[in-house]
């Protein structure tokens, strides 16, 4: 007989699987720009210091990265076990009120995810239908695709929350 506290593999588990693949792909790549990032800021401050030196687009490309780096960081950082949790009080509970707690995490997870998509397509929307660019001469042009980044960082949120909510589900005990 198996192990009813064993867990049930299936279908929605191949799912999970499926966008922790890519969670873990784009985690990949974002590990990348981070480097990026840091070489692009301390080039910028070794320019602008020993001579005199700034761009306005280099400038800017920095916090796109950084917004780039944090809106896709953070299904990454949720897939590790990064984000924020006060273990303290979890620890202490039984596995039926951590089952409880983990399905409403990844529950509210998921509807923020979804709200903040929701919310920012009109914002990416009318982005792009002006062609928005840079205020600043010689910014950075479309800024519409770092706006698009936000609807797309919470898409990666709200699948990393449903793969959470999956594996959560499935490993839980059976009742005996």
């Amino acid at each position: 007989m198996a192990d009813p506290k064993a867990p049930r593999p299936g279908a929605a588990a191949g799912v999970a699987g499926t966008i922790e693949k890519l969670i873990d792909g784009i985690g990949s790549v974002i590990q990348w720009v981070t480097l990026g990032m840091i070489a692009l800021v301390a080039t910028n401050v070794l320019l602008r210091y020993s001579l005199s030196f700034g761009s306005v687009w280099s400038q800017e490309l920095e916090w796109h990265l950084l917004a780039t780096l944090i809106l896709f960081g953070m299904s990454y950082a949720l897939q590790r076990g990064d984000n924020v949790r006060v273990d303290l009080f979890y620890a202490h509970h039984s596995p039926r009120t951590k089952l409880v707690v983990d399905v409403a995490s990844a529950l509210l997870t998921l509807a923020v995810a979804l709200i903040f998509i929701k919310l920012s397509w009109a914002y990416v929307g009318q982005s792009f239908s002006i062609g928005e660019k840079s205020a600043d001469p010689g910014g950075i042009p479309h800024r519409w695709v770092l706006k698009a980044m936000i609807p797309l960082g919470f898409a990666l949120l709200a699948l990393q929350a449903l793969a959470e909510l999956i594996r959560v589900w499935t490993a839980r005990p059976t009742p005996t």
